[in-house]
């Protein structure tokens, strides 16, 4: 069995390992809220839709949303699930264009909407700021670019398990040299992990299965165990 290497792992997947964007940041993250209005949304509601102005930024304190991008055959591919910590709906705040995408509650959440030119005045005092933004940016580009990838010469099972070391990466990290194993609450259903890797519901829970037979993790209802940390970070390795 391939062992884990930590140090390779870190090199390749540095754009996963994502922090709370105000992170030793607390004169920033106390101007941002200042200037931000606090919001909440139930699970399902929408925070934009494609089409709305790009009047905003946001940062999501508590809860998941999931961005998504409806299309004109009514599907509605999955690109990113933002999590507590995130900074989010930059693409176009920076440049004043349209949403081309969708962001929806996955759970209730709490967000702190920032207007455009709120921000540009937040940039112009804090440099630290702007370089945070270029730098998230920067990890995004690279990880869609990894998704790609996946779609292209991957099968459902590397893409299934690529997608959990995503949403658990800073956990299987911690937890990949002794060998604990990870469990996560999962916000997503079957059918919108299918929207985030070009499959159906079907095939998703067929290699959910698959996995679970293979004693690499173990499914309870909206909760993932995922038994051996190192293995499924070898079988994602690249």
């Amino acid at each position: 069995m391939p062992m884990y290497r930590e140090d390779a792992e870190v090199d390749a997947r540095w754009h996963l390992s994502e922090s709370d964007f105000f992170e030793n940041l607390p004169t920033e993250k106390k101007d941002f809220l200042s200037v931000g209005v606090k919001r909440q949304f139930k699970k399902g509601e929408c925070i934009f839709v494609a089409g709305d102005p790009g009047n905003y930024c946001y940062y999501l304190e508590k809860g998941s949303v999931k961005i998504l991008r409806p299309t004109v055959l009514g599907k509605e591919p999955i690109f990113w699930v933002r999590k507590a910590g995130d900074l989010f709906g930059l693409a176009e705040v920076t440049n004043a264009k349209e949403r081309l995408c969708t962001a929806q509650a996955l759970t209730p959440c709490t967000v702190h909407q920032v207007h455009a030119r709120d921000l540009e005045d937040l940039l112009a005092r804090h440099q630290t700021i702007s370089r945070k933004i270029i730098s998230v940016l920067g990890r995004r580009v690279r990880y869609l670019c990894g998704q790609i990838e996946y779609l292209t010469v991957s099968d459902v099972a590397a893409r299934l398990t690529n997608l959990l070391v995503c949403l658990g990466y800073h956990r299987l990290v911690t937890s990949a040299c002794s060998q604990e194993p990870v469990k996560f609450t999962l916000d997503l259903t079957q059918a919108e992990i299918a929207a985030m890797m070009g499959s159906c519901q079907q095939t998703i829970s067929e290699t959910l299965r698959k996995l679970e037979r293979e004693g690499l993790i173990e499914v309870s209802k909206k909760e993932i165990t995922i038994l051996n940390p190192s293995e499924i970070l070898d079988r994602t390795y690249h």
